[in-house]
């Protein structure tokens, strides 16, 4: 089969087209007939830093942890899936996970649910991580009916689901953001926009819950930001983040008693445990897609896998509006 392989860590250039073994399907997994992969941070740095980041793969190495295709063959042990069915997930790309930048991959069939039925293959794959993400960190941080939910980085890959999730889940959500694109897909997506560098916390706190502070806060920017969040929650608030790698003052948290979620949903693929869950998250995702609660936002550029290193500059570039996707036309 073809794939797009990296013998070297790097920048973009280090993709190289190249024939691989097409993979065998062994018991508990299925294989996968790619259609379509998206581009996650993650995957721009195992790309950059290689074994200095933990969970890089050996090389050479077929990167890719999202993707939405067609299956294949499926192993023993497998219940629910057929070939032919149309799934997604995100299953490979790190430590010994072969990725989805080829025309085939084997899959953990518990990391895999049936694609939303109103996606095309593009918009599927475009869901996986980040939308486990936001799933994970607005149910370990108890979101609710009448609840005031505030997003950092709603324009974002996480915080674009996060607010429909929210949304769906029957809270108020509030979004932040700074670019006028952004704001106004912030609004597009049902949320209230906030502009961070024209309004202070204390300003949006004041006006939008009247001082009492947010009753979740999802963090999708973190680091020195969840300072922003720990301000701007409520006395016994829940916060979760994405990006917790900082060193911090914990002492406003502690004093307003914040509960802080750390998700890492990388941890199910990198340690074999609980991967039926992201399963789980993945089959409820795509009900909420097809009721028409739920929308991937995808960036307007259109890459073929063997366009994957332009398709790692511009996520890098920053100028990137949704989530950037590379199809499979091999």
């Amino acid at each position: 089969m073809k794939a797009m392989v990296i013998n070297a860590f790097g920048g973009t250039e280090v993709f190289t087209q190249a024939e691989a073994a097409r993979p065998k399907v062994s018991a508990g997994h299925v294989r996968i007939k790619v259609m379509a992969s998206s581009v996650n941070t993650v995957d721009t740095m195992i790309r950059e830093m290689g074994p200095a980041l933990p969970l890089s793969p050996a090389l050479p190495a077929i990167l890719g942890m999202d993707f939405a295709g067609i299956v294949d063959e499926v192993g023993e042990d497998v219940e629910g899936f057929k070939v032919g069915d149309e799934v997604y997930g995100c299953a490979g790309g790190l430590a010994d996970l072969p990725g989805a930048l080829a025309e085939y991959m084997v899959a953990d069939a518990n990391l895999i649910a049936h694609k939303p039925k109103s996606l095309s293959m593009r918009q599927a794959a475009a869901l996986p991580l980040v939308g486990i993400t936001a799933y994970e960190g607005l149910m370990r941080a108890g979101v609710g009916q009448n609840q005031q939910v505030l997003v950092h980085g709603g324009a974002g890959g996480v915080g674009h689901i996060a607010i429909q999730l929210a949304t769906h889940f029957g809270a108020e959500v509030y979004a932040t953001g700074s670019k006028p694109a952004q704001l106004s897909l912030i609004e597009q997506l049902g949320a209230t926009p906030i502009n961070y560098q024209t309004e202070s916390v204390t300003d949006y706190v004041a006006t939008h819950t009247q001082g009492a502070g947010f009753d979740l806060v999802y963090d999708s920017v973190g680091g020195a930001n969840l300072l922003n969040s720990f301000e701007a929650a409520a006395l016994n608030g829940q916060i979760a983040t994405t990006v917790s790698l900082a060193e911090i003052d914990l002492s406003v948290a502690h004093f307003k008693g914040l509960s802080l979620h750390v998700v890492f949903m990388l941890i199910p693929m990198l340690h074999n445990v609980q991967r039926s869950d992201h399963g789980c998250i993945l089959a409820s995702m795509a009900k909420i897609v097809d009721s028409g609660k739920l929308q991937p936002v995808l960036d307007n550029t259109d890459f073929s896998f063997d366009e994957i290193g332009d398709a790692h500059a511009r996520l890098s570039s920053g100028q990137a509006m949704g989530k950037v996707v590379v199809s499979n036309r091999w």
